[in-house]
């Protein structure tokens, strides 16, 4: 028997197809991570429970939860944005450290009431973060240089000016860590409720605007346009230059709003370290809500899910702490494998081989 497997290339996408791929992909994650628990001994059921169920009814670990999560839809945002124009933003995490340092400066070195102070330090950590990814956009836009490449590279020397700035003019506090000083009561995000603060409103109107953008704009039919067909964009007459260096700097902005949203909302002081994967686990949060910013703030909050369900799962069953990186790592696996078939058709066709014809023997002459 000869198995065939046929490969067609699809006209168009199934609904259910369309629709389901984050839901799969979350739960093939989740069921291929649970054969990790079996093997360390411990009830996927249980475990499971533990990091979704009971990190979100109980007061702490909702409110750990929203504010983990203000971060993770900034940077979400700050890939999906240029990935709607074709592009990669692998450097958010470094744009969220450029604006985490900028925004951190003007908080230690800005004397101003706490409603003018905050507001600023989100300015210039915007501005920051969109120089910084400006950089990657232009040499892509201008010489078609890489910006996976480019932007990954960025993202490096910022955390080394970081290293840099946090053991020489930016040091504080006692002792020898890589620590600024503490931010005062004026530089510091204010709470909204239970421990909350409101970086989670900036987060929100962010997802807003950016909905806003790529559905009720021209600019946002020009940014998907590009994205799906940049020379046919060209010859309609719009600007693959200009797009280019929007969505970029943009994101950018996105990223290092995320950064000071943290440091001063957070944590209170700018410490080495304080981004534990932010901006790369952004990628897969794009990934998962590529179709609209909306789905992006939703897959922002279930990796924020992940990320304090983890470390609860981790202290009650004392599993390690790699096995919510292997989930992330799971879910952008099976994403790749999600988007290959919603791209072609696979077909199996079992075939019989050709029938053997019995030997006859011959007849001798009568």
């Amino acid at each position: 028997m000869n198995v065939a497997v046929t490969v067609d290339a699809r006209e168009d996408i199934p609904a259910w197809l369309a629709y389901g791929t984050p839901v799969f992909t979350v739960l093939a994650a989740l069921a291929v991570s649970a054969i990790a628990l079996v093997v360390l001994d411990v009830s996927p059921v249980a475990a499971y429970r533990t990091m979704f169920v009971e990190t979100l009814v109980t007061e702490f670990g909702l409110s750990e939860t929203l504010t983990k999560a203000i971060p993770l839809i900034l940077t979400g945002l700050a890939v999906y944005l240029p990935l709607k124009a074709g592009l990669f933003n692998i450097g958010a995490e470094g744009q969220l450290v450029a604006g985490a340092l900028a925004g951190t400066w003007i908080g230690l070195n800005v004397s101003l009431p706490g409603l003018a102070l905050v507001p600023l330090m989100f300015v210039a950590a915007a501005v920051a973060g969109g120089i910084w990814a400006g950089i990657p956009a232009y040499l892509r836009a201008k010489w078609d240089v890489n910006e996976i490449i480019t932007s990954l590279l960025l993202t490096f020397v910022a955390l080394e000016i970081q290293s840099y700035l946090l053991r020489g003019p930016m040091q504080g506090g006692t002792g020898n860590f890589p620590q600024s000083d503490r931010f005062s009561e004026a530089a510091t995000i204010p709470e909204l409720f239970g421990g909350v603060h409101a970086g989670l409103l900036v987060a929100v109107c962010m997802v807003i605007a950016t909905y806003v953008l790529m559905t009720k704009t021209r600019l946002g039919f020009e940014i998907t346009f590009v994205g799906s067909n940049d020379e046919a964009a060209q010859q309609a007459g719009m600007s693959k230059f200009y797009v280019y260096l929007l969505v970029f700097v943009v994101g950018g902005a996105f990223a290092a709003m995320g950064g000071i949203s943290e440091i001063a909302g957070a944590q209170g002081r700018y410490r080495a370290g304080f981004e534990p994967g932010y901006g790369f686990t952004a990628i897969p949060i794009a990934l998962l809500g590529r179709n609209s910013a909306l789905k992006v703030m939703l897959a922002g909050l279930f990796f924020a899910v992940l990320f304090v369900g983890g470390s609860s799962m981790e202290v009650a069953f004392g599993v390690p702490a790699a096995l919510v990186e292997i989930i992330q790592a799971l879910v952008i696996l099976f994403l790749i494998t999600a988007e290959f078939f919603k791209s072609y058709r696979v077909g199996i066709d079992l075939k019989r081989g050709p029938a053997e014809t019995p030997a006859h023997p011959q007849r001798g002459d009568d």
